[in-house]
């Protein structure tokens, strides 16, 4: 009684009062997204990999929730970032393969990226790691949502060292380390790459003030992409080499953020996104990591390109130790992620849809749509909207010879082209894509090509000679 007499004082005042019936609603969220860069399906403890130590990522699964069907809309860095920051598929925001050094094309300023849409809901903003979607002023992160910028532009073997001889003449003698749009310093050498991203992540956890809004941090790591780097003095060893001890740091670094949110008062309000931009890249052997057994790997559309881990974690929201086989893709986080902090939705046309509860691992839902994949302007291939049929369209990819000797010099082995006619496979009962099943679901078959053919006719299609017409809403 007492408490509202006193607030009416104050009201009559000109002052503002808050009570336990009036209280300001919670905060939306704080957002983590940690994003590693050609980490394999079979590259976490928890996804049965035994060549890798991953404790930290693990634990994060068993209290979170751990995806078994996430797939990226694109086996290759630039397009597979393209599609997660703006949750369309990269063909249609103009983004192909991977960027290289000084690309005239880049994000384009009229798309919406996720840092843009929760930075006006009063998200403050932060990425740290490597952006891959243009390296000229106008496409790096501060002009395109993010309040600060920390990283590299582009793919660290995109310098005068990479490892394919002929591929040295294309790129600059180092790599640019921006801070915001400005340069910092050049790269020779990135044996402290992944402790410095870590690092700089926890700065901004621990400067941030709830005061000033929620954060969403995306934190998107250079490695394993090759060539792999390593700090002896950062993490513990894990014993099991170099990939390994790759893994082991960026593992360590989830530990120290999870730590660092608790110390900050952040942990119970902090939701944790971790996953790959795509599969392994397979011809650099031992230095690559493992698709857990399933088809192929980085740039091509078998399972093995396109199916990453995904772990998410937000305490009391999220399904604790549930694993989950939903059909998600990474299209579906922007729209996922309005959802969940009250943010409005670009006004740009959006492929993915809005799928919070089966993220948060409450529902198994069917994708409302059927996901078609990509590799650069091709439609290789379309997954139905409930996850269980994958229909290819004839295509050709790179594979390596089936009595090819696995390396572990840091060196890529040539790869060899081959094709794929038309296929229905049940990645129910196999993932691994072995078994052409065409002729026995003949419905199937053609009510994926049905579907299909709209992307053909909205996106476009260089098997076919399709050009896209491109819609905005």
């Amino acid at each position: 009684m007492l408490t509202r007499f006193f607030c009416f004082l104050l009201l009559l005042l000109g002052f503002g009062c808050t009570t336990p019936d009036t209280a300001l609603p919670p905060a939306p969220p704080n957002i983590v997204i940690v994003f590693t860069d050609d980490q394999g399906y079979g590259d976490l403890g928890s996804y049965g990999g035994d060549h890798v130590t991953t404790p930290a990522l693990d634990q994060l699964a068993a209290e979170g929730t751990r995806f078994t069907h996430f797939r990226v809309a694109q086996a290759v860095c630039s397009a597979s970032r393209a599609a997660l920051l703006t949750g369309c598929y990269p063909n249609r925001v103009g983004i192909r393969a991977a960027l290289g050094p000084g690309a005239a094309n880049g994000i384009r300023a009229e798309e919406t990226t996720l840092a843009e849409m929760l930075g006006a809901r009063g998200y403050q903003t932060a990425m740290v790691g490597k952006w891959h979607l243009g390296d000229k002023g106008k496409f790096l992160p501060t002009q395109h949502g993010f309040d600060s910028y920390y990283g590299v532009p582009y793919s660290h073997d995109m310098w005068s060292s990479h490892p394919v001889p002929h591929m040295r003449q294309y790129f600059p003698d180092k790599v640019p380390l921006f801070r915001d749009t400005m340069l910092l310093d050049s790269l020779l050498d990135f044996t402290t790459l992944t402790r410095d991203y870590n690092e700089e992540a926890l700065k901004v956890i621990r400067q941030h003030n709830a005061d000033d809004g929620s954060l969403f941090l995306y934190l998107a790591h250079s490695l394993p992409h090759v060539p792999l780097y390593e700090d002896p003095s950062y993490g513990p060893a894990t014993g099991k080499g170099l990939y390994a001890d790759v893994i082991g740091e960026i593992d360590h670094g989830v530990a120290e953020i999870r730590l660092a949110l608790a110390e900050n008062g952040m942990a119970e309000n902090t939701l944790i996104i971790y996953s790959s931009d795509n599969g392994p890249w397979l011809s650099y052997g031992g230095h690559a990591g493992r698709s857990g057994g399933l088809r192929e790997g980085k740039a091509t559309s078998f399972e093995g390109g396109v199916r990453v881990p995904l772990i998410t974690y937000l305490p009391g929201s999220t399904a604790a130790g549930k694993v989950s086989d939903a059909p998600l893709m990474s299209i579906d986080l922007l729209p996922s992620l309005a959802t969940l902090t009250g943010a409005t939705l670009p006004e740009n046309y959006l492929d993915g849809n809005d799928r919070l509860d089966d993220f948060l691992g409450k529902t198994t839902g069917a994708s409302p749509d059927p996901y078609p994949i990509y590799w650069l302007d091709g439609l290789d291939a379309i997954i139905s909207a409930s996850g269980r049929w994958k229909l290819h369209f004839p295509h050709k990819y790179p594979t390596l010879p089936a009595d090819q000797p696995i390396t572990n010099d840091g060196y890529p082995v040539s790869y060899r082209t081959d094709s794929i006619g038309l296929s229905l496979f049940d990645l129910h009962s196999d993932p691994k894509e072995q078994e052409n099943v065409l002729a026995a679901w003949p419905d199937t078959v053609a009510q994926l090509t049905s579907f299909a053919q709209g992307y053909r006719e909205a996106i476009g299609d260089s098997h076919t000679k399709t050009e896209g017409k491109e819609v905005r809403r």
